[in-house]
């Protein structure tokens, strides 16, 4: 990626630049820009560089720049699949992250650009996850839902504002002798690692490679961490969590087949409220579900209330849109077979489908 690539702009005093995330005074910039524009850790350059650095797939960013200012950001990984095929996704691995800008003129140039460049790159298509809808792109903002909700001022309000029927198994989790561990050491991600294999593994979709909660984690060292639920000294739920503008975000977490009739997960989630308090957080985000999924309605249970999110996407001409949800009817058969796979069988070849999902 080249820092001083510069792009023809039709708007007058604006062009568009490719940005190098790996150069520090470029990303510092971009930063100061996503901070002002209270933008997610998705568009950070650091999500970038993690990505690229945990998956291989590379870290692409256009700015807008007025003169010297920095008026439109669109950060990019560039998704190279066998089986998924090549796009550009904003941003790759994440659940927003899409254009960034000071007004709708800026977005449309923004997003031109990123066409004329998926063109060069032999990428079929464009996601863009959150942000402004180009013209003419393909806007759907009924296939997923988020969830974010205030955390309560204390552990006892915290507890009475689950609706009920939650707050019993909160209440039963509670009751069980669990051990738990909140912190980033070497045992942190290996546990994690172990429990979110499994959990994805009996859902029936391929486990993201290890490198790329390493990645992340070491990106955001100063906001993430890991919390673990163990039940006999064996870890049977985990979570790895973002903290951004005082929201704390569950990113990658599941539970063991046991985690379910412990109450593992209930637990889990419980306490991270609480942390994240402690912490200083006032809000907390669920994360994205697919729309009347079993998850969906999980986080329905805690008293969440689901918020359609719009993705647009574009599709380069004479090119069929690409398909990577391992969970759609397409892939039916495929997921039922993944969740019969060993886990040791499945987690040897998990990463590598699943660094060309994005």
């Amino acid at each position: 990626m080249n820092a001083h690539s510069t792009l023809e702009a039709p708007l007058t005093g604006v062009h568009c630049r490719i940005i190098d995330c790996n150069d520090a005074g470029a990303a510092a910039a971009v930063e100061a820009f996503v901070a002002g524009q209270g933008g997610t850790p998705f568009h950070r350059p650091r999500w970038l560089r993690a990505i690229e650095r945990g998956t291989g797939q590379r870290g692409v960013g256009i700015a807008a720049m007025d003169d010297n200012a920095m008026v439109g950001w669109l950060p990019m990984t560039e998704i190279h699949s066998p089986i998924f095929g090549r796009a550009l996704v904003s941003s790759g691995f994440a659940v927003d992250g899409g254009v960034l800008a000071e007004n709708r003129s800026v977005a449309e140039l923004l997003c031109s650009h990123a066409q004329d460049l998926a063109l060069r790159r032999s990428c079929d298509s464009i996601e863009l996850r959150g942000g402004i809808v180009p013209d003419g792109w393909r806007a759907t903002c009924d296939s997923h839902s988020g969830f974010v909700g205030e955390l309560a001022s204390g552990d006892e309000e915290q507890l009475a504002a689950i609706p009920r029927k939650q707050r019993a198994e909160v209440r039963k989790s509670l009751r069980m002798d669990f051990d738990l561990q909140i912190g980033r050491s070497e045992r942190d991600r290996e546990m994690h690692y172990d429990v979110y294999a499994e959990s994805v593994r009996n859902l029936g979709t391929p486990v993201f490679p290890r490198s790329l909660f390493t990645a992340v984690l070491d990106e955001f060292e100063d906001s993430s961490d890991i919390l673990t639920v163990s039940a006999g000294g064996m870890p049977v739920a985990s979570v790895l969590s973002l903290y951004n503008r005082q929201t704390v975000m569950p990113y990658w977490g599941g539970g063991t087949q046991q985690a379910r009739s412990l109450r593992a997960n209930e637990r889990m989630y419980f306490e991270l409220m609480l942390h994240a308090r402690r912490r200083g957080c006032t809000r907390f985000d669920f994360g994205r579900s697919k729309t009347g999924s079993g998850p969906w309605h999980y986080k329905k249970n805690w008293g969440f209330t689901p918020e359609p999110l719009t993705y647009a996407n574009w599709t380069a001409p004479g090119r069929a849109p690409r398909d990577a949800d391992p969970t759609s009817a397409a892939y039916a058969r495929k997921v039922a077979l993944w969740k019969r796979l060993p886990l040791g069988i499945a987690n040897r070849i998990g990463p590598f489908i699943a660094r060309g999902l994005g």
